[in-house]
C-alpha cells in the first residue's frame, strides 16, 4: 500500500512539473481528484473495440482527458465511456473513491459490462445533479445514502441488476425531475416522491409491489411508467391528481375498481391501462382526444362509450362490454380516421355495417367471439383465435 500511495505522488510530482514547464495549462488540477482519477482508471478497462481510455495518459493533464471535465482545478463532470452508437462500453467495477470528488455534478457511465454495486461514497458528492449509471451490470440495492443528495435532478440506473426496494430517502429528495429505474429487480412498494418538479418516473419491469396512494406521485407528472409490475388495488384517487400527464402506462399490474372518466381529458398521446383487473363501466364526458388507448384484458362492462370513436388506435377486447357498436364508430372507420379498433372477445350484440362495406386496407376492425356473427371481413391478430362468435348460452 505505501509504495502504490508512492507511486501515485511520483506521478503526481511528474504533472506539477509538467505544469510549471509551460506544458499544461496554468489551471492545476487538485491533488485528491488526481489520485481519484487514477483510482477510477485502475479499476475499469475497455471492452474489446473500445478506446476510451487510451488518451488516460497521468503524464498530461486530465482535465484533457475524454469523459472529463474541470472548473478551478476539480472535476465538475465525469462521463465514463464512448457515448457514441455502437461502442461495447467499459468493464470492471466502480471505485469507491469517486465520492472523494467534492465537486462533481454530473457522473455518467454509458452501456456496458460494469459489474458490482453502486458506491454509497457517492452520497458525499454534495453537489451531484445528474447520476446516469444505465445498461449495465450493477447489482445490489440502491443505496439509501444517495437521499443525501439534495441537489440531484435526475437519477437513472435502468436496465440493470438492482434488487430491494426503493429507499424512502431518494423519494425525499426535493429536486428530481427524472427518475428511470426501469427494467431491475427491485421490489416493496413505491415510496411517495414529494419534489415538485418531476416530470418523468419510469419503474417499468421490476417487482414493485403495494399499492399506490394519493399522495404517492406529485401532480407535477408529465410521464409515469409502471407497467409489468405486481401493484395492487385501486388507483383513481391518484390518477385523478396526475392531470399534467402526457404518457401513463399502468399496464400488466394487478390494479382494480373503476377507471375514473376525468383521465382521459388529460393532454396525453397514449393510455395504457391493459392486463389488469379494472371493472365496470367506462364513461368518458367528452370526445377522446387521445391517440391510443388500450384497455384491453381487464373486466370492464356496459356498453362502449361513442366518445371513444375520436381515437385512433383503440384496444377494447377482451373484456365485458355488451351492446351495439356506436353508429360513429362505423363512419370514422369507414373514412380511415380508425386506425385499429379491437373489440374482440367481448359480449356485443351487433355493430350497423353493410356487408358490402369496404374497410381501409389502412386500418383494422375485429369483432370476434362476441354475441353476434361478424357482418365483414376482418383483420385480427393470431390470437384472436378461431371462433367467430360465443355460444349462444354465453349470450342469454
Amino acid at each position: 500500500m505505501r509504495i502504490i500511495k508512492m507511486l501515485n505522488w511520483v506521478c503526481f510530482i511528474l504533472f506539477v512539473f509538467a505544469t510549471s514547464s509551460g506544458n499544461l495549462s496554468s489551471a492545476m488540477l487538485d491533488p485528491l481528484d488526481f489520485l481519484v482519477l487514477q483510482s477510477i482508471r485502475k479499476s475499469l478497462n475497455d471492452l474489446p473495440g473500445s478506446s476510451f481510455f487510451s488518451n488516460w495518459d497521468f503524464t498530461s493533464d486530465p482535465c484533457a482527458f475524454p469523459g472529463v471535465y474541470c472548473v478551478n482545478g476539480k472535476v465538475l463532470t465525469l462521463n465514463l465511456g464512448d457515448g457514441r452508437a455502437g461502442s461495447p462500453g467499459l468493464i470492471g467495477r466502480l471505485d469507491p473513491a469517486i465520492g472523494k470528488l467534492t465537486n462533481l455534478a454530473e457522473f455518467s457511465l454509458v452501456p456496458g459490462k460494469v459489474m458490482g454495486s453502486i458506491p454509497s461514497s457517492l452520497s458525499l458528492c454534495k453537489n451531484l445533479r445528474f447520476l446516469g449509471i444505465s445498461r449495465n451490470y450493477i447489482s445490489g440495492t440502491i443505496p439509501a445514502s444517495l437521499g443525501m443528495l439534495r441537489s440531484l435532478q435526475t437519477l437513472d440506473l435502468s436496465n440493470n441488476l438492482l434488487t430491494g426496494p426503493i429507499p424512502y430517502s431518494v423519494g425525499s429528495l426535493p429536486r428530481l425531475v427524472n427518475v428511470i429505474l426501469c427494467r431491475n429487480r427491485l421490489s416493496g412498494s413505491i415510496p411517495p416522491f414529494v419534489s415538485p418538479t418531476l416530470t418523468r418516473f419510469d419503474a417499468k419491469h421490476n417487482f414493485l409491489s403495494g399499492s399506490l396512494f394519493a399522495y404517492s406521485l406529485p401532480p407535477s407528472l408529465r410521464y409515469l411508467s409502471l407497467s409489468a409490475n405486481r401493484l395492487t388495488g385501486p388507483a383513481a384517487t391518484l390518477l385523478i391528481r396526475l392531470n399534467r400527464l402526457n404518457y401513463l402506462d399502468l399496464s400488466m399490474n394487478r390494479f382494480t375498481g373503476q377507471i375514473p372518466p376525468r383521465i382521459f381529458s388529460f393532454p396525453m398521446t397514449s393510455l395504457q391501462l391493459q392486463r389488469n383487473w379494472f371493472s365496470g363501466p367506462v364513461r368518458p364526458a367528452a370526445p377522446v382526444t387521445i391517440s391510443n388507448v388500450d384497455l384491453s384484458y381487464n373486466q370492464l362492462s356496459g356498453e362502449i362509450s361513442p366518445m371513444f370513436s375520436t381515437v385512433r388506435t383503440l384496444y377494447l377486447n377482451n373484456n365485458k362490454f355488451s351492446g351495439q357498436v356506436p353508429a360513429c364508430f362505423v363512419e370514422r372507420l369507414l373514412a380511415a380516421s380508425i386506425k385499429i379498433l379491437y373489440l374482440q372477445h367481448n359480449y356485443l350484440s351487433g355493430i350497423e355495417i353493410s356487408p358490402t362495406a369496404e374497410i381501409p386496407v389502412s386500418s383494422s376492425l375485429c369483432l370476434q367471439y362476441n354475441c353476434m356473427v361478424p357482418p365483414v371481413q376482418m383483420t385480427c391478430p393470431m390470437r384472436a383465435g378461431l371462433q367467430r362468435t360465443r355460444p349462444p348460452s354465453q349470450c342469454r
